[in-house]
């Protein structure tokens, strides 16, 4: 790869890797989701193997057309920054445009962040010099385009012709909802695609909250505009005395005359306090902390973290009813929801806040997001839409895509369970209106392909990745095969660990920790020398643990079955044949499944085969989650099925059970994660 200002080669991570990607668009110093999603996506790439530069804007918005500072006044990155970062862009210089595309020529996908239709003419510039457009001939980077909003909130002239002609110009469509992928489609995208915004949550670790006294602390945060709704809230809270709000970030002109009008109202005098301009992202989970609430009260949304931000800080949510927020809510159990725009409704819903006990048993129902799945199902759609052959397979089997058919026959909605719940395009709960038989059965054979081309990605990722030198004596003595993780810092110590190892990058700390106690088990009780074991992953494709396994030279399976537990039954393996099976954060074992799972290993181990599971600890109120009472249980029934624990449960490990619980915040949430690890006598 080429740096694309002096032409000097900026090297690669070590290794083959299964795609060259360049990714275009924002990142650290421009503010906000867009920049942030970028730059993690880029990690996550790395991450899955891949050569991945992100090609970013010196100069992006021309300032008219925004109202607000793009970039990150002098403050922390809001998320880590990526390495590999080229700063070769600026709007007003279009020779970069078109310098920047022909030192991309040699990549496999152009994978270009939308941000908003005036950028257009630049991202089609960069597209034709990297020769990424549908119709040239020979190998080309395959184009995808990313669209966030395919149209902005507050529409001008032009738009939607600016964004008929991008995507008239690129192979591909990434969406984050159903409505996205319809309106995508009427303006001519050939191929639209689906998948939940993943999350990329700025402001770091939550801060532990404490017991609450006086009104209730409502919180908004992040850019103020129309579609938010402030407002509407605003004229709810002169009906309801007790509760107060923090609005926490810049204000759009358009509105600054509007909220500063209502703020002044006498019935909210001394209610509201306005933090006007841009909250950095280390003091983020300490203003998080000083609130009750976090209040989404939206007239309309695309995609939005915002739910997952404030649950991760330990915050219920009250939001409108609508998409994403009603899929992200369990309305009365973490969060409320409220017809949007609905003055009376919003009142009402600020009234139950008012009572401590409902916001006690909101908060005791918020549960810390995943933080790691819904990234592996992103980068799987973004996988099959790279690979170079994906276009001409589909559209073999299906014809073009651009033929006037409905979104729902020819989107992909990601063939997950994980995908947004909404009426529309695929995913769970979806429904196909109107779809023939002839539709379907393309639309099958469209997701068979893209099964494959994933498929094959991954295969060149385990064929390709160097091995890792790793042998069991290299593990310290405090990595055990059984523990129990009840304290962050110990999730950040075997982070650290991995890296130090020198294995594959991983983001989420708690899937580090089980991962890597399982890794050491099969290195010291399984593994042979010629790293020869037969283990099957049942927590799915793109597990931690298989990443590791395969880059020190294990050939690990992994199952991933949508609808439904992953299981060995599946595999229609024969009596005592494999080596390993492990179910381990974060599609770990619950209370509800673990005596299946011991079950069916006592029967697909040979003799001295592992069976590794994590298990949420916590109170009976928890869903899923056991007590150490209860762990004692499931080894008695692993020990009447054959097993023997690898470890010692007494003592430490007990004790730290009990210490967990002792740390908890909630009395009806887990509070920690036990790993065990089993031997089949």
């Amino acid at each position: 790869m080429t740096d694309l200002r002096t032409d000097e080669v900026v090297p690669p991570p070590s290794g083959s890797a299964a795609l060259r990607v360049a990714v275009v668009g924002p990142t650290h110093p421009h503010k906000g989701g867009v920049a942030a999603h970028t730059t993690m996506l880029a990690h996550h790439l790395t991450e899955a193997g891949h050569d991945v530069t992100l090609v970013s804007w010196a100069h992006l918005y021309p300032s008219k057309l925004h109202h607000a500072d793009a970039t990150v006044p002098q403050g922390a990155p809001e998320v880590l920054p990526y390495p590999r970062t080229i700063r070769a862009l600026s709007w007003a210089r279009p020779d970069t445009w078109v310098r920047t595309g022909r030192r991309l020529r040699d990549v496999d996908a152009v994978i270009v962040v939308h941000v908003m239709p005036q950028v257009v003419p630049a991202h089609l510039a960069l597209l034709r010099a990297a020769g990424a457009v549908p119709g040239q001939q020979g190998p080309r980077p395959q184009s995808i385009v990313v669209c966030h909003n395919v149209l902005p909130h507050e529409t001008r002239p032009g738009d939607s012709a600016l964004m008929r002609l991008l995507f008239a110009r690129v192979d591909a469509t990434l969406v984050h909802s159903a409505d996205q992928a319809r309106l995508a489609h009427d303006l001519g995208a050939r191929r639209v695609s689906v998948a939940d915004l993943p999350p990329h949550l700025p402001g770091g670790e939550p801060i532990t909250r404490g017991p609450r006294t006086g009104p209730t602390r409502l919180l908004s945060l992040g850019l103020i505009r129309e579609y938010k709704g402030i407002d509407v809230l605003l004229r709810a809270m002169r009906e309801v005395p007790d509760v107060s709000l923090t609005i926490a970030g810049e204000i759009w002109p358009s509105q600054r005359e509007v909220i500063e009008r209502l703020v002044t109202d006498p019935r909210l005098a001394g209610r509201v306090e306005l933090r006007d301009g841009y909250v950095p992202a280390d003091e983020l989970a300490a203003l998080l902390a000083d609130h009750d609430v976090l209040a989404l009260p939206y007239r309309s949304a695309t995609a939005s973290q915002n739910v997952i931000l404030g649950h991760a800080h330990g915050l219920p949510v009250l939001a409108s009813d609508i998409a994403p927020f009603s899929g992200q809510i369990e309305d009365g159990v973490n969060g409320l929801l409220v017809p949007p725009e609905d003055e009376r409704a919003f009142a009402g819903a600020l009234r139950r806040l008012g009572d401590p006990q409902v916001r006690a048993r909101l908060a005791e129902g918020v549960q810390t997001p995943d933080l790691s799945g819904p990234w592996a199902h992103y980068l799987g759609t973004i996988e099959a839409l790279a690979a170079d052959d994906a276009g001409r397979d589909v559209e073999r089997l299906t014809g073009d895509p651009a033929d006037g058919r409905p979104p729902d026959e020819v989107a992909d909605a990601d063939d997950s369970d994980d995908t947004d719940d909404t009426e529309g395009v695929g995913g769970r709960g979806s429904r196909r209106s109107g779809a023939s038989r002839a539709g379907s059965a393309a639309s099958d054979a469209a997701r068979a392909v893209r099964d494959r081309v994933r498929g094959r990605v991954r295969a060149s990722v385990r064929a390709r990745r160097p091995l890792v030198e790793l042998h069991r004596d290299d593990l310290p003595e405090w990595v055990l095969p059984t523990d129990v993780l009840g304290d962050p810092a110990e999730a950040e110590d075997a982070r650290r660990l991995a890296r130090w190892l020198g294995l594959p990058l991983s983001l989420d700390k708690v899937s580090t920790w089980a991962a890597l106690g399982a890794l050491a088990a099969i290195l010291r009780v399984r593994d042979d020398g010629r790293r020869s074991a037969i283990i099957v992953d049942e927590t799915g494709t793109r597990s931690i643990l298989s990443r590791w396994a395969r880059a020190v030279g294990f050939a690990p399976v992994e199952i991933d079955f949508t609808g439904s537990h992953p299981s060995v039954a599946a595999l229609d393996v024969d009596t005592g044949s494999l080596d390993v099976i492990v179910r381990i954060h974060p599609r770990g074992c619950d209370a509800d499944d673990v005596d299946e799972v011991l079950e069916q290993a006592s029967w697909a181990l040979r003799s001295g085969g592992l069976l590794i599971v994590t298990i949420p600890i916590g109170p009976l109120s928890a869903p899923g989650a056991v007590g150490p009472a209860d762990v004692r249980g499931i080894l008695a029934r692993a020990h009447d099925l054959g097993f023997v624990l690898v470890g010692d449960l007494d003592g430490d490990v007990n004790a730290r059970m009990r210490e967990a619980g002792a740390r908890a915040r909630a009395d009806s949430a887990a509070y920690g994660l036990v790993r065990l690890t089993l031997r089949r006598r």
